[in-house]
């Protein structure tokens, strides 16, 4: 079987009580833990290894010499037929904690080299759970190194989403920006475009319109003169058959003509070719523009280089135009030409009147030019026939064009209503995240005025404690400081029985505070209503207020003593306070504290209800 096996060499330095160096080596499976074979070379040992294999090192490089081996065989390993090979041969079936021989051995077609062999022994227990530990140990410090790794790369990849986050902000507004600069200017240009597009089919339409008029009526009056010199010819022909005899050679001359005619027709019918493949071009090209609308989706700024093209395309049709017209000018003068031609054939006809002779010569020639116009005519007529198409086939491109157009306005209008979508969902974030701040700040409010009130309980219970410990006959100055604190509360909760004077917390001392008041009060109602667990604690069975003549007078005013009812109701997002029980803030919401006729109330003593009631 093959198995990944780690080598480890090591050389020991050994000075008690010699001096001397031994070569360690170690055999281990990553898959195995219990796979540990030992090897220690001495230098006595290498000697004798050295004479029994035939070896030509020194103990100082063959450790060299045996990493060397070991990475021949790591680069062989992969090969179908190593050169190198490391076998590790046991005499026991399997490998169980037997001695183990380790030989690197050179294949060759002839012959199998063992160029060294070395024994190991299998480790014991203890060296085992000491490599084990080993192992645990580094593996424990890859894992410390990873995870500071971790929260270093942590830090770094919030810090970088926070930037990016902020940057993406910064270019979404950017970029919000440009799309309506965008948008306003794409409007203005395809308004632009719609009528120039608009102006010039008036002015083509109005163009192709005069042509035809004006081709209708030549074309009728060179019919006209036609058909009447073909009468006179043929008239005359019937008396000049004779006379064509001769004139053979002549009619010669008239076939060299006809060839050129032929050749000059061969080329008309190249410049349609190359008009045809011009066509072909011009659709292929439609192609390419179909392909880039699909694709405009993808990108916005596309929008602007297909704007340029369009650009051109209307330039290199206005050019098309201008083409046009210069062709229809060359066939004005062709035109005139014509005319004038036939003119100078009317004086020949004249001259041919005047002698038969003459006439004879001059009929021929006339038969010559005759077949030189209708051969011009016909030419005439292929080349208007091509104009027709040609015009046709650039308003189809128009209206192509105009569809484009369309689209991409409908794509745009779309995207207008995605960013209006948009803008929505962030002012109803923004609407969100000032409820939210609001809600904040009433808690933050509340916590202090709780801060408050705990301080004020706290502050009310440390002066209890200092009048207890300065605290003169009981009963005398018990009464005096009754009388004396502004809500008719003891100063101080007197526990003669425990024995208690040390500090006590708050809540106890809240409670035997209510325990003192009730039992002065007498028959006579809590005055300190609080919630329902609180008046268990007091043991008072009702939190009515009394009706009392202070009491009347303030509601007369209109006022209120102590705290403000706002803070002591309940509510859901409100935080507990501090050093009372969650027990005892869930029930019924505090009520503001009436005084009985016996003791004034702070308003009508002339101190402000803050005095009591601090924040």
């Amino acid at each position: 079987r093959r198995l990944n096996v780690r080598v480890n060499v090591e050389l020991l330095s050994i000075s008690n009580p010699v001096h001397k160096k031994d070569l360690a080596v170690r055999l281990t499976d990553d898959t195995d833990p219990f796979f540990l074979y030992n090897l220690v070379i001495s230098e006595e040992d290498f000697q004798s290894l050295k004479s029994q294999q035939g070896l030509l090192v020194d103990f100082s490089a063959f450790p060299q010499k045996f990493v060397d081996l070991l990475q021949q065989c790591i680069q062989e390993q992969n090969k179908d037929i190593p050169r190198f090979l490391l076998q590790l041969v046991s005499s026991a079936p399997a490998l169980d904690h037997t001695p183990v021989s380790l030989n690197v051995v050179e294949t060759n077609p002839f012959k199998h080299l063992t160029h060294l062999s070395l024994k190991f022994l299998p480790g014991t227990d203890a060296e085992i759970k000491k490599f084990l530990a080993n192992c645990l140990k580094c593996l424990k410090e890859d894992k410390m190194m990873l995870e500071e790794k971790l929260k270093k790369t942590e830090e770094d990849l919030t810090r970088q989403l926070s930037y990016t986050q902020q940057s993406l902000s910064e270019k979404s507004r950017e970029l919000d920006k440009l799309k309506s600069e965008w948008t306003s200017y794409t409007t203005a240009l395809s308004n632009k475009h719609s009528q120039e597009l608009t102006s010039e089919k008036e002015r083509a339409l109005q163009a192709q319109t005069q042509y035809q008029q004006q081709h209708e009526q030549q074309k009728k009056e060179l019919e006209n003169l036609h058909q009447k010199s073909i009468q006179q010819l043929q008239n005359r022909l019937s008396e000049l058959e004779v006379i064509n005899k001769d004139l053979t050679e002549r009619r010669y001359k008239g076939d060299s003509t006809v060839r050129e005619l032929k050749a000059k027709l061969s080329g008309l019918e190249d410049e349609c070719q190359r008009a045809k493949q011009e066509v072909l071009s011009l659709r292929r090209e439609n192609t390419t523009l179909d392909a880039e609308c699909h694709e405009k989706e993808k990108l916005i700024n596309q929008l602007q280089t297909r704007v340029a093209v369009l650009e051109q395309e209307i330039k290199d049709k206005d050019q098309l135009v201008t083409r046009t017209k210069e062709v229809l000018d060359a066939t004005q003068e062709q035109k005139v030409i014509l005319e004038e031609s036939t003119e100078e054939k009317q004086r020949h006809i004249e001259k041919l009147e005047t002698t038969i002779k003459s006439l004879s010569a001059e009929l021929l020639k006339a038969n010559e030019i005759i077949k030189k116009l209708q051969g011009d005519l016909k030419t005439l007529l292929s080349k208007l026939k091509l104009k027709n198409t040609v015009t046709i086939q650039q308003e189809k491109l128009l209206a192509e064009k105009e569809e484009k157009l369309q689209k991409e306005q409908k794509e745009l209008q779309e995207m207008g209503q995605s960013l209006q979508m948009k803008e929505q969902e962030v002012c109803k974030l923004q609407e969100q995240l000032e409820s939210t701040i609001q809600k904040l700040e009433e808690s933050k409010q509340l916590l202090k005025t709780n801060e408050n009130v705990i301080t004020w309980l706290n502050r009310q219970l440390s002066e209890v404690q200092m009048a207890k410990k300065l605290d003169t006959p009981a009963g005398a100055h018990a009464a005096g400081r009754a009388a004396a604190s502004p809500l008719g509360m003891p100063d101080r909760p007197s526990f003669h029985s425990s024995g208690i004077s040390h500090p006590i917390s708050p809540l106890y001392a809240f409670q035997n505070f209510l325990e003192s008041t009730h039992s002065k009060n007498g028959n006579s109602q809590c005055p300190v209503p609080l919630n329902s667990q609180l008046l268990k604690m007091s043991r008072c069975s009702d939190a009515h207020t009394v009706p009392t003549a202070g009491h009347a007078a303030n509601k007369e005013n209109g006022d209120q003593l102590g705290l403000e009812s706002k803070y002591f109701k309940k509510k859901d997002d409100s935080i507990p306070l501090r050093g009372l029980s969650q027990n005892t803030l869930n029930s019924e919401y505090l009520r503001p504290y009436v005084p009985s006729k016996a003791q004034p109330s702070p308003k009508a003593a002339g101190t402000p209800a803050s005095a009591y009631f601090p924040g």
